[in-house]
């Protein structure tokens, strides 16, 4: 994450969710007025014997046996094998620019799954939800958007959407929950559109409630607000709500769908929505430098997988529920949500990034189980957070093993 989008709000909603944990220290543990000595310093830790030789990076994560991450083992040779031998059992011709009955049909179907007229295939989410956006600003002759201070507009585009589009950012809400219908109502600037994450990633996958979601659909109705859903982990929220795709997704203006990330395929994404938007938003896709001479491996990897990966995330939720209820009875770290929402959540923990990837390293090397791809510094000092999240890579293990190798990180190293 961009430290200049570290924020007071981010401070405050971190010590909240950490008060009462040994993560920040009570009143009691306080450290005693200065008596005008200096306190002797706790020696370090010794580094204990050494281990192997260390396999390092990417190279350390295949080699595992399992992950609590979604990274893949598979090496990807196999998976491009795989990947043509689906091809060729489909009777699959190569696309020009997109252009094939497949890929065509590949859209509609997706775009029917999720309550929409019809979808483009877009080569990534970035390019595709900005092309909505800009749609919208272009119609609306209005260019102000409202976020999440955690979208992924503001942290991880390089403000494209100002930069290309001339679109003004407004932040509606605190960082610590999703956007809801009152800050729709509250918004300080009059907005043009509104794009909200669901779940949002930077809170471990928070969600809205039904209610909450429904009322921020129908003020942004009354209001003539267009509404975008940054859906890029859509795809692991159905189990929270118990309702289709679709009706989750009726009442928004469009959506976007990611098709590497929970899905895994080679890369790739959709935006789906009515025919004329769809329409425009190809046109837009062409501008972006979005067609891509021969679309069919992307598009054949998405939909070699997509069924089967669905089928299979409600079982994931209930893991990574179960996990986390584990987890969270440790008074050494904090789980969020609590509870989870879907199979991603985050981790709070006091100790240092670079002493917790060593031990994860080690974890790695003993027991061929990759727990984390990295932990990151908080506003609160002395305290990392790390992103898990359940799937294919956790078959090899049942919930107390998993459990077990995470605590390990907090043994001494």
């Amino acid at each position: 994450m961009n430290p200049r989008h570290l924020s007071r709000g981010e401070f405050l909603s971190l010590t909240s969710l950490l008060a009462g944990s040994s993560l920040l220290p009570r009143p009691a543990d306080a450290a005693p007025k200065s008596s005008g000595k200096t306190a002797a310093t706790p020696p370090s830790p010794k580094p204990g014997p050494a281990g192997p030789a260390p396999v390092q990076g990417d190279r350390l994560r295949r080699s595992c046996r399992a992950t609590l991450t979604l990274s893949s083992s598979t090496d990807a040779g196999t998976e491009l094998i795989r990947l043509g031998e689906w091809i060729r059992d489909q009777s699959l011709q190569s696309d020009v620019y997109g252009n094939s009955e497949f890929i065509q049909s590949f859209e509609r179907r997706v775009a029917e799954r999720l309550g929409f007229e019809d979808g483009c295939f877009m080569s990534t989410g970035t390019m595709g939800q900005l092309i909505a956006l800009r749609i919208y600003a272009d119609e609306g002759k209005t260019r102000t958007v409202g976020l999440h201070p955690s979208s992924h507009h503001v942290l991880h585009e390089d403000d494209s959407h100002t930069v290309l589009h001339g679109l003004q950012p407004v932040l509606l809400c605190p960082w610590s929950r999703p956007v809801l219908a009152g800050d729709v109502r509250d918004a300080r600037e009059r907005l043009g559109m509104v794009s909200v994450e669901m779940p949002v990633r930077w809170l471990g996958g928070q969600l809205p409630t039904w209610e909450q979601l429904e009322e921020l659909k129908r003020t942004c109705r009354e209001r003539g607000v267009k509404l975008h859903m940054d859906g890029a982990r859509l795809w692991e929220s159905q189990p929270f709500y118990g309702r289709s795709y679709a009706d989750i997704c009726r009442g928004f203006d469009s959506v976007y769908v990611s098709f590497y990330k929970m899905v895994g395929a080679l890369g790739g994404a959709m935006v789906v929505g009515g025919k004329d938007f769809i329409r425009t938003a190809r046109m837009w896709r062409h501008r972006h430098g979005g067609n891509i001479f021969q679309m069919l491996p992307y598009v054949a990897s998405a939909a070699m997988r997509l069924d089967d990966v669905l089928g299979r995330i409600p079982a994931y939720v209930q893991r990574a529920k179960s996990i986390t209820e584990a987890l969270a009875a440790d008074s050494r770290l904090v789980v969020l949500p609590k509870p989870v929402q879907t199979n991603l959540f985050r981790i709070f923990l006091r100790g240092d990034p670079a002493a917790f990837s060593r031990q994860r390293d080690r974890i790695a090397q003993e027991d061929s189980i990759w727990l984390t791809n990295g932990f990151s510094p908080t506003r609160v000092p002395g305290v990392v957070e790390t992103e898990l999240q359940v799937g294919e890579g956790l078959a090899g293990l049942d919930d107390a093993q998993a459990v077990r190798a995470f605590l390990r990180l907090l043994e001494p190293a």
